[in-house]
C-alpha cells in the first residue's frame, strides 16, 4: 500500500471513528453543566435529567431509521441528511430558552447524531473483510473510549468559562467539520438501491429477515448483553464512587477517566491477539473472564471486603474485557450481511442500546446504600452472554437452527 493509500485509510477511519462517537460525545461533556442549566432555564434537576433521558431514545429509534435509508439511498445521503440534522438540532440546543425546547431539541440531536453510528459500522462491513472488519471496528471502539475520558473535561471547563449553552456551539462546530470530513474523505461503498421498498410493512419484515439469520443473531446479542455491563457501571459508578466512597466530581471525573483507559487499550490489544487467534476464540476466552471478574466484584461487594482501590482495580478489568468482546462479535454479526449491511448495522445497534438501557435501569430501581446493585447487574450481563454464547453454537453446530 502507498503512503497516499494509508494516508487516506487513516483518514477515513479517523472520519469513521468520530462519526461512531458523535453520539457518546453528545453526552459526556454537557453532564457537568447539569448544575447550570438547571439555574439558566430556571427548573429542577430531575426535569433536566429528561434530556438525556430524551437523547437515548432518540439513539434507540434513530438507527432503526437509517437501516432502510442506507439501503434505498447509498451511503452517503443519509449521512448528509443526519449531520444536517444534528447541527441544526444542536443550533436549537444553544438558543433553547426552556427545559421542554432542550429536551425536544435533544432527541432531534440523537435522531441526528444516529446515521454516522449506523452508516460507520456499514462503511466497514462494505470495505473489509474477516479479522479486519474486528482490528477496524477496535480502533473505532477506541475513539468512542476516549470521549468519557476528555469530553466531561472540556464540558466543564466550558461551562466555567462561557455558560452552558456554549458545549452546544462547540458541537455544532463540530458538525460542521463532520460535514466537511463526510463530503471529502468518505467514499461511495454501496450505489443506492431503487428496487428498495420504504414501506413499513416492507422495512419490518427485512429487519425480521435479519434476525432469523442465526450467526446475527447470535453475535449481535451476546456482544449487546455483554457490553450492557458497561451501561450498568455507568448508571452506579456515581453512587459508588461520590456517595459511598465519599470522592468529589473532580475525583470521580479522574477514576471515570482511568477506568475508560482499559476499553482503548484492550481494544488495541485486540487486534493483536488476532494475529495468532479466531475471533470466536477470542470471544469466548474474554466472555470467561467477564464472567470471572464480575462474580469476584459482586463477591466483594456482597462481603464488605472492598475499598476504593479493589473496586476500581476490578472494574477496569471488568470494562477491559469489553474491547475483546465488542468488536469481534460485531465483525461476527456483521459478517453475513453483505448485502443488507445497513439495515443489520441499525439492528445490531438498537438491540445494544435497548439491552443497555434495560441494565442501567435495573441498577437504578436497585439501588441502595450498597455497590450491591451495579456488581450483581454486571455480573449477570456476563452470565447471560456466555450461557447464550454456547446455546447459540450448540443449536447451529447440531443444525437445530438452520443456518441462512
Amino acid at each position: 500500500m502507498t503512503s497516499n493509500k494509508k494516508l487516506r485509510a487513516s483518514l477515513l477511519i479517523t472520519v469513521l471513528g468520530l462519526l461512531t462517537a458523535m453520539g457518546p460525545f453528545s453526552v459526556d461533556p454537557y453532564l457537568p453543566a447539569f448544575p447550570e442549566i438547571v439555574k439558566g432555564l430556571q427548573t429542577d434537576l430531575a426535569h433536566v435529567s429528561y434530556t438525556l433521558s430524551s437523547f437515548f431514545i432518540g439513539l434507540s429509534v434513530g438507527q432503526l431509521i437509517y437501516g432502510p435509508l442506507l439501503e434505498r439511498y447509498g451511503r452517503k445521503r443519509p449521512i448528509y441528511i443526519g449531520l444536517t440534522i444534528y447541527a441544526i438540532s444542536t443550533a436549537g440546543c444553544a438558543l433553547s430558552q426552556s427545559i421542554e425546547a432542550l429536551i425536544f431539541f435533544r432527541f432531534l440531536q440523537a435522531i441526528g447524531s444516529c446515521a454516522g453510528l449506523v452508516s460507520a459500522r456499514t462503511i466497514v462491513r462494505d470495505l473489509f473483510k474477516g479479522k479486519k472488519v474486528a482490528k477496524v471496528f477496535s480502533t473505532l471502539m477506541m475513539v468512542v473510549a476516549v470521549s468519557p475520558i476528555i469530553a466531561p473535561t472540556v464540558g466543564g471547563l466550558l461551562t466555567t468559562y462561557f455558560g452552558w449553552r456554549s458545549i452546544f456551539i462547540v458541537l455544532f462546530v463540530f458538525s460542521m467539520i463532520m460535514i466537511l470530513g463526510a463530503i471529502l474523505i468518505v467514499p461511495h461503498t454501496k450505489k443506492p438501491n431503487t428496487a428498495y421498498i420504504l414501506r413499513p410493512g416492507n422495512i419490518f419484515q427485512n429487519y425480521l429477515n435479519i434476525l432469523k439469520n442465526p450467526s446475527f443473531f447470535l453475535y449481535a446479542l451476546t456482544g449487546s448483553i455483554a457490553y450492557s455491563g458497561l451501561y450498568a457501571y455507568i448508571s452506579g459508578s456515581p453512587h459508588l464512587y461520590m456517595n459511598l466512597f465519599g470522592l468529589n466530581e473532580q475525583q470521580y471525573s479522574w477514576v471515570f477517566a482511568i477506568i475508560a483507559t482499559g476499553l482503548i487499550g484492550s481494544s488495541q490489544i485486540n487486534n493483536l491477539v488476532l494475529k495468532k487467534h479466531s475471533m470466536e476464540k477470542t470471544v469466548q476466552t474474554a466472555i470467561f473472564m467477564q464472567c470471572i471478574i464480575g462474580s469476584t466484584l459482586l463477591a466483594t461487594s456482597l462481603t464488605g471486603a472492598t475499598n476504593l482501590w479493589v473496586n476500581t482495580f476490578l472494574i477496569f478489568a471488568f470494562i477491559s474485557s469489553l474491547g475483546f468482546i465488542f468488536p469481534n462479535c460485531s465483525a461476527l454479526a456483521m459478517e453475513p450481511m453483505g448485502h443488507t449491511a445497513g439495515n443489520a448495522s441499525a439492528l445490531m445497534g438498537a438491540i445494544q442500546m435497548s439491552i443497555g438501557a434495560i441494565a442501567s435501569a435495573f441498577v437504578g430501581m436497585m439501588q441502595n446504600a450498597t455497590g450491591i446493585p451495579m456488581a450483581l447487574i454486571m455480573t449477570l450481563c456476563g452470565f447471560l452472554a456466555l450461557g447464550l454464547y454456547f446455546l447459540g453454537k450448540h443449536l447451529i453446530k447440531n443444525a437445530i437452527v438452520p443456518v441462512h
